[in-house]
């Protein structure tokens, strides 16, 4: 299995906002829906898909593992937890979402917990978010490069992740950009204006675009019909080279995300 190019998110998004957009993103051809535990939207999400009747082997959806469930004991209870919430027999990807801080459980004791929930059909693939390259090696250690499906990272035009990106590449293993758009920001430079312009596109579809190319998978989240339909016409823009050099300069290890308390030593 590998992951879909493009998805959507719902992180910050709940109740009757986040059935909106999951319906709506799924009408207009979506297929593939991420959230997570602390989202507190999967029992919201699992209404959405469930009221929107697609076949759920047409459907690709991500959950992740909140800190507090990270250990041998709580991992897969808390997943069948999700699983109740999101109406489902199975995830197609599980996520551990942030490492456990301090190391109070350890990678390898996450990991080996979720290929068991694996191994038992609680979800198809695993994978991390938030990994830093050392931590990113524990996890290879634990269960091989060949059982993480990817790594959910930050990542957008301002903060490009080179270091994390070249390892993981090195390595096989697949990235997950999440906050592409840098919660708008990116949509406001001039460089993307530019280069949205040459090309007679938004500067959603531009960076979106500049992801793709890069071999990321991207999950925009949106609760306007038309920047849903928007963002997936992204998959149809082909910047050119001249296009993703100047997109490269724009990098400035602008990190948008680093909760106190909960995120590792960055790279």
């Amino acid at each position: 299995m590998t992951i879909p190019a493009f998805g959507l998110g719902t992180f910050r998004l709940q109740d009757d906002v986040v059935i909106h957009s999951v319906k709506t993103a799924l009408e207009l051809g979506y297929r593939t829906v991420d959230t997570a535990q602390i989202y507190e939207n999967e029992a919201a999400v699992g209404q959405a898909i469930e009221e929107s009747r697609i076949d759920r082997n047409e459907l690709f959806i991500t959950t992740k593992i909140w800190i507090e469930n990270l250990s041998a004991d709580k991992l897969i209870p808390s997943l069948k937890e999700s699983l109740t919430k999101l109406r489902t027999e199975y995830v197609d990807l599980t996520l551990i979402h942030w490492p456990s801080p301090g190391s109070a459980v350890s990678v390898k004791e996450s990991m080996l917990a979720l290929m068991s929930a694996k191994e038992a059909g609680l979800t198809r693939q695993i994978g991390i978010s938030n990994f830093p390259i050392a931590l990113m090696k524990e996890a290879i250690e634990a269960v091989g490069v060949e059982n993480i499906a990817t790594n959910q990272i930050e990542l957008h035009p301002f903060l490009q992740n080179r270091q994390v990106v070249d390892f993981a590449k090195q390595q096989g293993l697949h990235i997950t950009s999440y906050m592409t758009l840098a919660y708008g920001e990116a949509l406001k430079d001039d460089v993307i204006n530019a280069i949205a312009e040459k090309h007679q596109a938004t500067p959603a579809q531009v960076v979106l675009a500049w992801a793709m190319k890069l071999g990321y998978a991207v999950i925009p989240s949106s609760t306007k019909r038309e920047n849903l339909a928007s963002n997936m016409a992204a998959r149809d823009l082909t910047l050119d080279q001249e296009d993703m050099a100047s997109i490269a300069a724009l990098d400035r290890q602008q990190r948008l995300v680093s909760p106190e308390g909960l995120a590792p030593d960055w790279d």
